[in-house]
C-alpha cells in the first residue's frame, strides 16, 4: 500500500493527533520520526518514539544506545528515514520523488499472529525489504511492538556524494 506523506518530518502535537487505528499511519510517522533523527535533538526523537511504541512500552537506556549506535554508524542518520520515501536510492543522495510517499507492503506472514501485524519496507539502499511489526491495544490502537523497528535502521549503502570508491 502506498501512502503519502505531507511532510519529510512530523511533530509530536502531530504524532498525539495520528489515528493510530491504522497500521499503515505509524508506520509512516515512524519513517517521518527516523528522518528526523539528529545527535544534537536526541531527546525530541525519544520522545516522539515514545509516541509510537505507546505508554506501557518504555524506552530502555540499552534501546536508547542501541539506537544511537545505529544512527551514528557511518553518520546514517543523515540519510536512513529519507531512504524509505520513494524515488531515494544512493544515486540521487536519498532525494525524494514528490509527492512524498512510502510503499509499506504486506506478505502472508503480515496477519500470521493476533494481534499483531508485520510490515515490509524497501529502502532505496538495501536489497530487501525491512519489517517492523505492531501490536494492537485494547484502546483500538496499533503501537510498534518491542524493537521490532531496529532491522529499519541496520546499514544501507551510502548516497554516492559520500562513497569514496568507483
Amino acid at each position: 500500500m502506498i501512502i503519502n506523506i505531507n511532510n519529510k518530518t512530523i511533530s509530536e502535537n502531530e504524532l498525539q493527533q495520528l489515528d493510530k487505528t491504522n497500521p499503515y499511519n505509524v508506520v509512516g510517522a515512524f519513517v517521518q520520526v527516523i528522518n528526523d533523527y539528529h545527535p544534537d535533538k536526541s531527546d525530541e526523537f525519544y520522545r516522539k518514539l515514545q509516541i509510537l511504541l505507546g505508554k506501557y512500552q518504555p524506552i530502555s537506556a540499552i534501546m536508547n544506545q542501541n539506537i544511537k549506535d545505529r544512527m551514528m554508524q557511518n553518520n546514517k542518520y543523515s540519510y536512513i528515514g529519507a531512504s524509505y520515501f520513494i524515488g531515494s536510492t544512493p544515486e540521487n543522495n536519498y532525494t525524494p520523488q514528490e509527492p512524498l510517499q512510502i510503499d509499506i507492503k504486506e506478505n502472508p506472514y503480515t496477519d500470521s499472529q493476533d494481534g499483531y501485524k508485520k510490515l515490509f519496507l524497501k529502502s532505496g539502499g538495501a536489497d530487501n525489504e525491512r519489517v517492523i511489526t505492531l501490536r494492537i491495544a485494547k484502546d483500538g490502537n496499533y503501537y510498534i511492538w518491542s524493537d521490532t523497528f531496529m532491522g529499519l535502521l541496520s546499514d544501507i549503502r551510502k548516497p554516492s556524494s559520500e562513497e569514496p570508491w568507483v
